[in-house]
């Protein structure tokens, strides 16, 4: 078809209106044809349970938390493997976006958005990143409710960074206050309120926690000596290689007493080290089996402590059970007793002003006074704080402990391997960050700083859950704190603990159990309880190794230096005249 020049014309000037409507038409329409952005998704709101409900099912092995609440698209919200929470592959993980959190995509499932996506936040559990929702990684290893893996009630699960720690939305975990440059080498930090938090200077740190309680580290002739309290601590020795595994020795002094235990090394990610309690000694399968399983029937058990102060101290905090179905949970009530008279006994040194620094940092000293009143006040008959459910958590725990000590002492029991002097492995996970272990009860007074950037504290009989496995850059996990006493973290708040705190808390954990299962070995077949099968023991693979006979003098050595040191910064800090603090 030929066209005059007037059509010609015509087109010329028609066909570049015609672009001009055609073009951003076609591009609307690809827009509206892409996948729609998802809102943050209802899986990832604060919930609304109890705070004290933290029990999480039985970890004997880690549990596989798929989400129901799965988005559509690419990879999805996988919660499932052994090594927890995996939140999106490391490619394509996109975290950003102003219109909200976009589930679009084959690379994974991204969390953002200027929601926030934060997990539980009203636990001030927020996940780092620019627009508040990171989650790649893949160590996370969070458990619970399966909407939002979160570790019960407002504990709050914590996703963020690739080595499985979040910072809280970009939160300081430096704790408030300020740090002071000493004059004569080494720092101070200050609290707020004039406290002084710790000193490190000359080899020996120095840390107070919120309640009194006090820990000097050092070195001493090739010793690492540790003070806890001003009245024991322990003296560590390196002591012998076997099988590849390094051990070391302490000697511990308390009260007047010295008794010495096994540690073994643990080397992981280049840090070294971190050291796991060794028994000196097992029991057999058949007892470690009846102590697993449950009693033929009910055991009704009176404690005695009725008239004892810290038992009335804690009147509001813990109630035995009244009824025991199996050893697991006799031995749980046993496991948090023991802890619950050291706070109280801790409390007690505290609030006496042993010293003038340790009355300086004692803070609030009714802390381990329960509402019920203290002294030998009569135990509440209402509701308690360290809930069924935690207390289920605990009794989880230590049925995985006792099937795991069954499985050491049969190992025990075979001929060691050659490798005499090998130094503990680089790469060996100590038992704190085993995934299968997550419940822990708080051993010491420690001071840990949360989300939210601020400080709290922790006491004996805390209970806490790890939900994190992969240390950060400060070997700091991250853990919901499960139940509490007055005045320490509140329960559902996640904070960061140091795995060596964590460590020392399963080590104590571990003694605990031995000791409970030695009560249990002698009071079986009496008060009710049934007879168990041969409770003889035999020895471990480690010969015990001698006390060391200047512990109590090395202990008193460094507890008169570190008493001068304070003494030094407390002058300094309050006159000024420190070199600069921030």
């Amino acid at each position: 078809m030929k066209f005059s020049d007037n059509q010609a014309n015509i087109l010329r000037k028609v066909l570049p209106l015609l672009l001009v409507v055609a073009v951003p038409a076609l591009v609307l329409g690809q827009k509206h044809s892409a996948p729609a952005a998802h809102a943050a998704p209802a899986a990832h709101s604060a919930p609304k349970a109890a705070p004290q409900s933290h029990a999480p099912a039985s970890h004997a092995a880690p549990q596989s938390h798929a989400n129901t609440s799965r988005p559509s698209g690419g990879a999805g919200a996988s919660h499932a493997g052994a090594t927890g929470a995996s939140h999106n592959s490391a490619a394509g993980t996109s975290h950003a976006g102003g219109a909200g959190t976009s589930h679009a995509g084959g690379a994974g499932t991204t969390h953002a958005g200027a929601t926030g996506a934060s997990h539980n936040a009203a636990a001030g559990t927020s996940h780092a990143g620019a627009a508040g929702g990171s989650h790649a990684g893949g160590a996370a290893a969070s458990h619970g409710a399966a909407a939002g893996a979160s570790h019960g009630g407002a504990a709050g699960a914590s996703h963020g960074g690739a080595a499985g720690n979040a910072r809280a939305g970009g939160a300081s975990r430096t704790p408030p206050g300020r740090t002071v440059a000493l004059k004569g080498g080494g720092s101070a930090s200050i609290r707020p309120n004039g406290q002084v938090r710790s000193i490190n200077r000359g080899g020996m740190q120095i840390s107070h926690g919120m309640h009194g309680g006090s820990r000097v580290v050092g070195m001493h002739n090739g010793a690492r000596v540790v003070n806890t309290g001003r009245h024991g601590g322990y003296v560590q020795r390196n002591y012998m290689s076997r099988g590849g595994h390094s051990y070391v020795s302490r000697t511990y002094y308390h009260g007047g007493r010295a008794y010495v235990g096994v540690y073994r090394s643990y080397g992981w990610h280049g840090y070294c080290c971190y050291y796991g309690y060794h028994p000196g000694f097992f029991y057999g399968a058949g007892f470690y089996g009846w102590a697993y399983n449950p009693w033929a029937a009910p055991v009704y058990w009176g404690w005695g402590w009725g008239g004892s102060p810290w038992y009335g101290a804690y009147g509001a905090y813990f109630a035995p059970y009244p009824v025991y179905p199996a050893p697991a949970f006799w031995l749980t009530d046993y496991l948090l007793a023991a802890s619950l008279q050291a706070a109280y006994a801790a409390n007690q040194e505290a609030a006496a002003g042993a010293d003038a620094g340790a009355a300086a940092n004692a803070g609030a000293s009714d802390n381990l006074q329960a509402s019920n009143g203290g002294g030998g006040a009569a135990p509440s008959t209402g509701p308690v704080t360290l809930t069924p459910e935690v207390k289920q958590a605990i009794a989880e725990e230590v049925k995985a402990q006792l099937a795991a000590e069954k499985g050491e002492a049969a190992s025990a029991a075979a001929p060691a391997p050659a490798g005499g002097a090998q130094q503990a492995s680089t790469d060996e996970v100590p038992p704190a960050l085993d995934p299968a272990r997550r419940t822990f009860v708080v051993n010491d007074d420690i001071a840990v700083v949360g989300g939210d950037g601020q400080e709290c504290g922790l006491t004996a009989g805390d209970v806490i859950t790890r939900i994190t496995d992969t240390p950060d850059d400060d070997k700091k996990v991250n853990v919901s704190v499960s139940a509490s006493k007055k005045d320490d973290c509140a329960a559902g708040k996640t904070v960061a603990v140091a795995v060596d705190d964590l460590q020392e808390m399963h080590n104590h954990f571990r003694e605990q159990l031995d000791k409970g299962m030695g009560e249990l070995a002698k009071k079986s077949g009496t008060g009710g309880l049934p007879k168990a099968p041969d409770t003889s023991t035999t020895a471990g693979d480690v010969p015990p190794p001698q006390a060391d006979p200047s512990a109590e003098k090395t202990l008193a050595d460094q507890q008169a230096a570190a008493d001068k040191t304070e003494a030094d910064v407390k002058q300094e800090a309050a006159s000024g005249s420190g070199g600069g603090g921030k």
